[in-house]
């Protein structure tokens, strides 16, 4: 999911044997090693002058990290997750993924779903839509309702869809 995505794709290039499919989801732009819509730079900085939990409650107002939903469960999660989350990347920056530019998408030949929110950031929509077209075996879908975290603004959709791609190319004893 979202950054993730560019490590993720990092994985089939160096070993395609062991790769059955591929579920990206909220994909950033991938031909840089920068994201416009998130400025790590900054948001690096502020780690080291005023702490992690400055820089999480700044990530916290992010549009990106806007849900959807009034589900007080989801919203619990979603403050679990940047609680927990460490920030390793932005105090170890040469841990960043490299641009997915220089992996050779178009030789990736496994099933692939991206998946977006229907109120993402244009960005991300863009780069979902950017990245399925160089993918050979790639779909396309937006979940409705959801913004860039349509796992938690609308998990049963979520679900159904990622379901939906994995039962149709594969069997269930495939699983």
């Amino acid at each position: 999911m979202s950054q993730g995505v560019r490590a993720v794709l990092g994985f089939p290039a160096r070993a395609p044997e062991q790769v059955q499919a591929l579920i990206l989801d909220g994909p950033p732009p991938l031909d840089s090693a920068a994201d416009p819509e998130v400025p790590l730079d900054q948001y690096a900085a502020l780690v080291r002058t005023g702490g992690i939990e400055a820089f999480r409650h700044e990530w916290a107002r992010h549009p990106l990290m806007q849900l959807r939903t009034r589900n007080p469960e989801a919203r619990a999660l979603l403050a679990a997750m940047l609680a927990r989350y460490a920030g390793d990347d932005l105090t170890h920056p040469a841990s960043r993924a490299e641009p997915a530019a220089r992996l050779r998408l178009e030789s990736l030949t496994v099933p692939t779903l991206v998946l977006s929110g229907e109120y993402d950031l244009a960005g991300r929509k863009r780069a979902a839509r950017r990245l399925t077209a160089r993918l050979s075996h790639a779909e396309l879908a937006e979940i409705p309702g959801a913004g860039h975290l349509p796992n938690l603004d609308s998990p049963d959709a979520y679900s159904k869809l990622c379901r939906q791609f994995l039962t149709h190319h594969y069997s269930s004893d495939t699983f």
